[in-house]
């Protein structure tokens, strides 16, 4: 059965305020991401702005795509605060029910894209935060006087406790406020890293790059089941077809940039063909293949893929299929002469996961 695929920008604004702001693609607009248990959100955060401690109840990793921003995370049943700063290019794993919290103390806006998982979350296809403060949070919801009880605290007390906070996810600090600085331990840790780095898996001269993050470069991701990656495409260039073949699904994100997304699956014909811009997502079913088209300006894309170790077969170059069937069979498979199966092999000896523009 043929599946409607959509490419589409945030649709549902969830909070805006004087710190920041979350907004998320709703299941109603991209209706494959509750199909595939999958979810998707951009926050921002202006100077100043704190986003309050919270947990979600999907697995998810952020991808930095402006700014910079110090967080806070405690690990579940952990005792120990662990504190980085991430900027552009870095991607962050948050696993489900870690508690964080995130502030920008620079100068400029602070933006990053959540993509996650929702297999154990409330609602199929969005991500549910919790908060522990704020109008919104859990202390407030069990109203002082119980609070005063637990916390052996005064009515004065557990009131100013539970309703000092009036914010509600986002709120913007005052000036000269300093927040914990990464320790020395938390930095060799392999807490984040940097996707979109020049020393990248694959590297086309003319071309792009490709880069990505898996199981052997966060093990946290075994448990998560999740990895990354990450393509630039320079003006004109190509992104070859491939597919992954363990079952697993992606869900895209355009960085920044514009061009061409055409996804195929077992109709022999697109899925999906259509123009795609920064901001767009868009979620690609198991085995479909697909491939990217840069536009003049060239293309950058963040990708999530539902394995912590994907495997990706290519429908071209030295590296796909290609290269393994025997020439006879193509030539019948494909009913042409041998002269055109060998220069069809021909074609295919070289590496073709980028291809430049053709001059």
């Amino acid at each position: 059965m043929e599946m409607k695929l959509v490419a589409e920008k945030a649709d549902q604004t969830v909070y805006e305020g004087e710190g920041g702001a979350y907004y998320a693609w709703s299941t109603s607009k991209s209706p494959l991401l509750m199909e595939s248990k999958l979810a998707a959100g951009r926050l921002l955060l202006h100077p100043l702005g704190f986003a309050l401690p919270h947990f979600s109840d999907s697995s998810k990793l952020a991808y930095v795509l402006e700014g910079k921003c110090t967080v806070g995370m405690v690990a579940p049943n952990s005792s120990e605060e662990t504190v980085v700063v991430i900027k552009k290019g870095d991607v962050l794993p948050l696993s489900r029910g870690t508690v964080s919290w995130w502030f920008n103390d620079g100068g400029i806006d602070f933006t990053t894209v959540f993509l996650g998982e929702t297999t154990k979350g409330q609602v199929s296809g969005e991500m549910g935060y919790f908060f522990l403060i704020g109008v919104q949070g859990m202390l407030h919801g069990f109203q002082s006087d119980l609070v005063s009880k637990i916390f052996n605290l005064d009515t004065k007390e557990a009131e100013d406790v539970v309703g000092s906070q009036t914010g509600g996810l986002i709120v913007k600090l005052r000036n000269g406020i300093e927040f914990p600085n990464p320790t020395e331990e938390h930095m060799k840790e392999k807490v984040y890293a940097t996707i979109d780095t020049p020393a990248a898996d694959v590297v086309v001269e003319g071309g792009g790059i490709i880069n990505s993050l898996t199981e052997k470069d966060f093990p946290v991701l075994v448990g998560m089941g999740l990895s990354a990656r990450f393509v630039r495409l320079e003006g004109k260039a190509i992104l070859a077809p491939s597919y992954v073949v363990d079952g697993s699904v992606s869900v895209n994100y355009v960085a920044k940039g514009s061009g061409r997304i055409r996804v195929v699956g077992n109709e022999g014909k697109p899925s999906f063909d259509g123009e795609v811009g920064e901001g767009y997502l868009i979620v690609v079913p198991q085995f479909y293949a697909v491939t990217v088209i840069a536009d003049q300006s060239g293309m950058e894309l963040f990708s999530l893929i539902t394995s912590s170790k994907p495997v990706k077969e290519q429908l071209a170059g030295n590296m796909s299929i290609w290269k393994a069937i025997s020439p006879v069979v193509i030539q019948s498979a494909l009913n042409i002469s041998p002269q055109l199966e060998e220069l069809f092999r021909l074609k295919n000896t070289t590496s073709l996961m980028i291809i430049p523009p053709r001059t």
